[in-house]
């Protein structure tokens, strides 16, 4: 047996190279929209010189490897020069060079957490990081490696000579978590874990040998990783990548990416749907065909029927079909997929009672004048998959239609956090008061209806005020449906606590369109009134910041704690404020809630 069959990716890499050398296996479109191709033979080739080049610098030495490259095909190399020498790979988003006090201390706190001893990139990043690592680093600085230059290569192993792993390899990624609700964590991911996740979304993707792929999504993190990139190999079928910065400059590049290359399976978080919508001429529609595009997932943030709807319409002439929406959930900590539907069987909403949902923790159908929360079933899980309900302070499981923690039990689920011992047994090892388990616990509040999942919020983010539990993606929600001159998923509603430190107030942070002072009081005015009015919660702040400033993860998630600790701490880039007066002992004040506390804030 060759020593390749016993390293998962490395192995499948090399299989498709002897057996289909030709065939195209990955694609790059560009910032220009042109496409660069690589086939499976070119990319097992320089796969192999990066490894070389690895094992050449660390000397066989198994820590961990930092990849720091721009989308791309260099990325793929370094990916896979990785997993051919026999070290785990560490996905990182590169610095980026007009906001670096933003983005360095993320990375060396990476860099720290993982002890990576070399870090792989290429040239045109290299000179930004090497007086960097040198000092930021405490320490030994990590070895820079650059894998596009003949200097960053320390030897070639040719397709035909031996493959440069000597020893089974167990652990293949540290996945860091993308900082949404904690700062960033590594998810141990093994090999076989890897397979087993790709396996099963191949079959709930229901992808077939004419299958092909089209996404944008970042390669660093769970969904572009695993779904766009490994997925594919796995599956043997092409697919056409594109870097995230492009499509947030250019939206509908996305869209003329699938029509140009036919890609058949595409997907995305909800936010980029809105934006397509928003940014489509009647020009722009007329020059697509999506209709070969058979499923299209939506994941990675909650789920919206109306935004599913308004893509389905505003595209339906280009031929795209409404029943090829695939909502499906998951998360880092168990590879990726966990539930889904059936492919083109379309998608399912309930209406249910917002009283009974944040008082009582039900799912109880609202009735004609009950104010409701429309919810999209993301699907069941597959063989395999357990997903249980529980209670999260008493550990009891929860019958159909409870609100609780969402429990997993399947082979996806990782091996814990890296060198975090106690996290990962608070996360990965969680029982049933009954002594069932062990489950990984996601800190994702859902039910089950039908044996179909609904998430309904994030347990570490939910507003509790005068005992209603208020999900914040709600919170935002109307304020984007009713408040104009806001930044659609650009804001943060997060709870603080008064002075005494015994009761939750709450506090709503948005990104302002450009305005000036009447522009802005409005709007601050609009978000209060429509919070008041929508959900019976008066916010004891608003805030609305510049643009681009609301702080976010490297995937486009929007980071509400750490907007919750610049907001305490005053660093939030303000352009104006309300805030309730301070409560009084005596008589309630009758203007209390009066916009008297704007304040300009540009430039702070």
């Amino acid at each position: 047996m060759s020593p390749v069959s016993d390293h998962g990716f490395a192995a499948l890499l090399h299989e498709r190279a002897l057996h289909r050398p030709d065939v195209v296996a990955y694609r790059f479109v560009g910032d220009d929209e042109s496409a660069e191709e690589i086939t499976y033979a070119e990319l097992d080739k320089r796969a192999r010189t990066v490894a070389a080049s690895i094992l050449a610098t660390t000397r066989g030495r198994p820590d961990p490897a930092l990849l720091l490259f721009a989308p791309g095909l260099d990325y793929l190399a370094g990916l896979f020069g990785c997993f051919y020498a026999g070290v785990p790979a560490v996905p990182a988003f590169p610095p980026d060079p007009t906001r670096l006090a933003r983005t360095l201390p993320r990375l060396a706190a990476i860099i720290q957490d993982a002890g990576s001893d070399v870090v792989l990139t290429t040239s045109d990043i290299a000179p930004l990081m090497a007086d960097w690592l040198a000092t930021a680093i405490d320490g030994r600085a990590p070895r820079l490696i650059t894998t596009d230059t003949p200097a960053g290569t320390d030897g070639d192993l040719s397709a035909e000579g031996p493959v440069p792993v000597s020893r089974p390899v167990r652990l293949a990624l540290l996945q860091y978590t993308s900082g949404s609700t904690a700062l960033p964590r590594g998810v141990m991911l093994s090999h076989a874990q890897l397979l087993s996740n790709c396996h099963e979304i191949a079959r709930g993707f229901g992808i077939h040998p004419g299958s092909s792929g089209g996404l944008w999504l970042p390669p660093y993190h769970d969904m572009g990783l695993i779904g766009g990139i490994l997925t594919p190999l796995s599956a043997g079928i092409p697919v056409t990548l594109m870097s995230p910065v492009t499509f947030l400059r250019r939206p509908l590049a996305w869209l003329r990416m699938l029509s140009r290359y036919g890609a058949t399976i595409t997907g995305a978080p909800n936010f980029a749907y809105d934006l397509c919508v928003r940014r489509a001429t009647d020009a722009d529609v007329a020059a697509l065909d999506l209709s070969g595009v058979e499923l299209t997932f939506t994941g990675a943030e909650p789920v919206r029927a109306e935004t599913m709807a308004r893509f389905a319409e505003r595209f339906g002439p280009s031929g795209f079909r409404d029943k090829s929406f695939y909502p499906c959930y998951g998360l880092a900590e168990a590879t990726l997929f966990v539930t889904g539907g059936k492919p083109l069987d379309g998608w399912r909403s309930v209406e249910v009672s917002r009283e009974a949902l944040e008082s009582r923790g039900t799912a109880s159908p609202a009735g004609p004048a009950q104010s409701s929360r429309s919810l999209v079933s993301c699907g069941r899980p597959g063989p395999g998959t357990r997903v249980l309900i529980a209670d999260p302070a008493t550990r009891e499981p929860l019958v159909d239609g409870a609100v609780g923690e969402i429990w997993i039990d399947s082979p996806g689920v990782a091996d814990g956090y890296w060198q975090r011992p106690q996290e990962s047994a608070e996360t990965f090892g969680a029982m049933t008061v009954a002594d069932d388990g062990p489950y990984l616990r996601t800190g994702d509040l859902g039910f089950v209806q039908d044996g179909e999942l609904f998430v309904a919020g994030r347990l570490k983010d939910l507003v509790v005020i005068n005992g209603r539990n208020l999900d914040p993606v709600d919170i935002e929600r109307v304020c984007e449906a009713s408040v104009p001159g806001i930044r659609r998923n650009c804001g943060a509603a997060f709870a603080v606590e008064d002075a005494a430190g015994d009761t939750e107030r709450l506090v709503v942070v948005y990104e302002a369109d450009a305005g000036d002072e009447g522009h802005y009081r409005a709007t601050v005015d609009g978000i209060r009134r429509t919070v008041s009015r929508e959900l019976s919660v008066p916010p004891h702040a608003v805030v609305l910041i510049a643009p681009q400033s609301i702080p976010k993860t490297s995937s486009g998630k929007v980071q509400r704690w750490l907007a919750r600790r610049n907001y305490l701490a005053g660093a939030l880039q303000e352009l104006a404020r309300w805030q309730a007066p301070a409560r009084r002992t005596r008589a309630p004040d009758p203007g209390a809630g009066r916009q008297d506390h704007i304040d300009e804030g540009a430039g702070r």
